[in-house]
């Protein structure tokens, strides 16, 4: 597998567009910070981590509206990839949906949103977009 965070987001994608309650996404540390993103800004409903074998899974359960079936993740996009690698520094950090969605980041700080890297004044790479 040459791109795991694209694998990741396909997975959620496709469970999403199959009205799946569950979805399980093979784990690594990158993919754990990014489902702790999106449980903390209210995209998915809860995770868990199962530690089977030498990698382990990431069990996430997604949110749905009740009355209406709609997911709570519009669209979930990739941004850097292995072939062409995205950076900004904070001065340029993409604001997505005029701020009322996500850009994920990789910084020297760890895996933040991009609201959270702009107050601390760093860049990084843009992994993904998630609205």
């Amino acid at each position: 597998m040459t791109d795991p965070i694209a694998d990741y987001l396909t997975r959620l994608r496709n469970a999403i567009s199959a009205k799946h309650r569950v979805v399980e996404v093979p784990a690594s540390n990158l993919k754990k910070e990014i489902t702790k993103i999106l449980f903390d800004k209210g995209y998915i409903l809860n995770f868990k981590f199962v530690e089977d074998g030498p990698q382990g899974t990431i069990k996430i359960a997604l949110k749905y509206d009740l009355v209406n079936k709609v997911n709570a993740i519009k669209k979930l996009k990739r941004v850097s990839t292995p072939g062409l690698r995205k950076y900004v520094g904070y001065k340029d950090m993409p604001r997505v949906l005029n701020g009322l969605g996500i850009a994920v980041l990789s910084t020297s700080k760890g895996v933040m949103t991009d609201k959270e890297a702009r107050e601390l004044k760093i860049g990084g790479e843009v992994l993904c977009y998630v609205y």
